[in-house]
């Protein structure tokens, strides 16, 4: 056998087996035998087989689910709330040689700021203020992940689910509110019509010329009707007159 061709063989399977390409949003921690060497810039890198190995690392955004959480409010509301972490890796080589599995770390944590923070408040404060909710979780669980190497960026409430009762009982309190207003509203309009009524009803009081002309506006409008027969009970002269007055 052909010792240099056999040797030529091993050395190119060596080499080739050691080519590893780290892409532009990744980096890749070294270890020799076990031992954390340093962090791979991305492009084409080399390392040796059976000694080397490669541990990549995702330097973009991530997002994590928060699975939904049973949470009794501090009203007594029994909920089920979940939501959504974002969050990045600063610090490749803490990330991986601080914590394991530092995804799974993330998510327990959330979850439990989640139950500690939906669990201090009444339930009309998480519906009317998710964004403060998030920023209370996303700085209780930033504590912990800062000496990871990890940046959290922001945390979301997606949903927020109610028993049954509770829906209907909201519903109808809603209702009751849009009740409220409206008859407020009538109320105010029904009041402002009468203060326009009897300034209108002053205004026509100074003028006999004025109920007369007001008479015949009104005969005017029901004339329109082709249909409608007009019958005066009394003559327009028995309408009463301010003596001395100029018309």
């Amino acid at each position: 056998m052909n010792l240099p061709l056999f040797f030529s063989i091993v050395l190119g399977v060596i080499l080739l087996a050691g080519i590893r390409i780290v892409f532009e949003y990744k980096r890749a921690l070294k270890f020799r035998f076990g031992k954390y060497v340093k962090t791979l810039q991305p492009g084409f890198r080399w390392i040796i087989p059976l000694v080397e190995t490669i541990q990549v690392v995702d330097i973009r955004v991530i997002t994590i689910n928060i699975s939904s959480q049973e949470v009794m409010t501090e009203d007594n509301v029994p909920s089920s709330i979940d939501g959504v972490v974002f969050f990045k890796i600063n610090n490749p080589e803490k990330a991986v040689l601080e914590v394991e599995e530092y995804d799974f770390a993330i998510t327990q944590l959330s979850q439990a700021a989640l139950r500690d923070v939906c669990g201090k408040v009444e339930l009309d404060t998480i519906l009317s203020k998710r964004e403060e909710m998030g920023k209370n979780i996303k700085s209780i669980v930033e504590t912990e992940t800062h000496h990871w190497g990890i940046e959290i960026i922001d945390v979301k409430i997606k949903d927020i689910q109610l028993p049954e009762n509770m829906k209907r009982m909201m519903a109808n309190q809603a209702e009751a509110e849009r009740s409220r207003r409206a008859r407020i509203i009538l109320a105010e309009a029904e009041e402002q019509a009468a203060a326009k009524l009897l300034e209108a009803g002053l205004q026509i009081d100074r003028s006999p010329s004025a109920i007369k002309l007001r008479l015949y506006q009104t005969l005017s409008n029901i004339a329109a009707e082709k249909n409608s027969t007009i019958l005066f009970p009394f003559p327009e002269e028995v309408l009463p007159r301010q003596t001395g007055h100029s018309e």
